[in-house]
C-alpha cells in the first residue's frame, strides 16, 4: 500500500532499518509484511503490535533487543504495509492464522523463539493458543497492556459510573469511522488521555499519534468490532508455556484488572509485573521495561542461545525472579 509515512523519522522512535523484509501469505491469502532485525544466529523474539498500530510502534524496543537478538515484527492485516483483508477477513482466527505464517515464514525449521503481544497483539497470541505451531515455536510468552475479555466494560475512556453506560461509550468509540485528521495539538491530547499516562513525554505522545492516525479508518472501525465481542478467556487458560504479564496502573484501555484476572488463569504464570503510572503504550512508555522482560524470557527458556554469554540483566527497577513450578504462589511486582 502506498501510504505517507505513519511514523517518526528521527529520534528514539523513529524505526530502526531490518536486515530482511518479507511478505508472507496467511490461510486466506492475506499478504503479511514482516520485517527482521539483528543476527540470523542469535535467540528469536517474534512481537506482534496492537490495534491502530504497525511495526514502528515496537521501534524502541527493537533498538534495545536487536544488538544481540534476532526480533521479528509484522504489521497486523490492515496495518502499516500489509494490506487490508475482505470484512469477513478480520476476526481473532485470522489473527491466529497471521501470527502462525510468521512464525513458520521467518523462523528456522525447529527454531523456536519468545513470542510477545501487546493489546491486540496479546489477543492474537490468545488466539493462537491452540495451534500446534506456536506450542511448537513458542519457548515462552509475553502479554503486554492487553485483556482477554469484556474491553468494553472495563474500559475507562468513559469513566461512567454505570458498566452498562461504559460499554455503549467504548462500543461507539471502538466502532467509530470518523476520520481521526492530521495530528495537532488537540488530537495529540486526546491521545494522551486514552492512552497513555500522565508523565508520558512530548516525543512519545508524537511517535504514538503518527503511529495511530496512519490507520485506516475502516480498519481500525472493523478491528474495533472484533475486540468490542473478544472473548478469548479459554485461550488464555490453553497457553501452557511459561508466561509473563506485563501493564500500566493508569491504562484506560485495558485496566490492571484485566491484567490480574490473566495472571490468575494462565497455567504457568512466571510473573505480573505492574508499572506504576504507565498508561495503554507501555512499549513506548518505558520500553526498557518492556525489553528487560523479553529478554529475561529468552535468558530462562532459550539456554541454548545464550549459553556463552552468562544470564541476561533484567530491566532497571524491574527485580529478576528464577524460573518457578506453575502452581506455586504468583507475584506481582510494582
Amino acid at each position: 500500500m502506498s501510504r505517507r509515512p505513519g511514523h517518526v523519522t528521527t529520534g528514539p522512535y523513529a524505526p530502526p532499518v531490518p536486515r530482511g523484509t518479507v511478505t508472507l501469505t496467511s490461510a486466506d491469502g492475506a499478504r503479511i509484511h514482516a520485517e527482521i532485525h539483528g543476527p540470523e544466529d542469535a535467540p528469536a523474539v517474534v512481537l506482534a503490535h496492537g490495534w491502530t498500530c504497525s511495526t514502528a510502534f515496537w521501534a524502541p524496543v527493537v533498538r534495545d533487543l536487536s544488538a544481540d537478538h534476532k526480533v521479528v515484527v509484522y504489521d497486523q492485516r490492515g496495518h502499516g504495509r500489509s494490506p487490508a483483508a475482505v470484512p469477513a477477513g478480520h476476526s481473532t482466527e485470522a489473527l491466529a492464522d497471521d501470527l502462525v505464517a510468521v512464525l513458520e515464514g521467518t523462523l528456522a525449521p525447529d527454531e523456536r523463539a519468545v513470542v510477545g503481544g501487546h493489546s491486540m497483539g496479546g489477543m492474537t497470541i490468545m488466539a493462537a493458543a491452540g495451534r500446534p505451531q506456536l506450542r511448537a515455536r513458542a519457548a515462552a510468552v509475553l502479554l503486554c497492556s492487553t485483556g482477554s475479555a469484556g474491553l468494553a466494560a472495563e474500559s475507562r475512556v468513559f469513566p461512567l459510573r454505570s458498566p452498562g453506560g461504559r460499554r455503549r461509550a467504548h462500543r461507539l468509540l471502538l466502532g467509530s469511522r470518523a476520520p481521526l485528521g492530521p495530528v495537532s495539538p488537540l488530537t495529540r491530547s486526546a491521545l494522551k488521555y486514552a492512552t497513555m499516562g500522565p508523565g508520558a513525554t512530548a516525543e512519545q505522545v508524537e511517535a504514538c499519534a503518527r503511529i495511530v492516525h496512519a490507520c485506516p479508518a475502516g480498519v481500525r472501525a472493523r478491528w474495533g468490532h472484533v475486540l468490542y465481542g473478544l472473548e478469548l478467556t479459554g485461550g488464555l487458560g490453553a497457553l501452557e508455556m511459561p508466561a509473563e504479564v506485563i501493564a500500566g496502573t493508569a491504562d484506560r484501555l485495558t485496566p490492571p484488572v484485566h491484567a490480574r484476572r490473566m495472571a490468575s488463569v494462565l497455567p504457568d504464570l512466571r510473573r505480573l509485573t505492574e508499572l506504576p503510572g504507565l498508561g495503554h503504550m507501555t512499549p513506548i512508555e518505558d520500553p526498557g521495561a518492556v525489553a528487560g522482560r523479553l529478554r529475561v524470557l529468552v535468558r530462562d527458556h532459550l539456554p541454548a542461545a545464550g549459553a556463552d554469554d552468562g544470564p541476561a540483566a533484567a530491566a532497571p527497577g524491574i527485580p529478576d525472579q528464577a524460573p518457578r513450578a506453575a502452581r506455586q504462589q504468583k507475584e506481582s511486582t510494582t
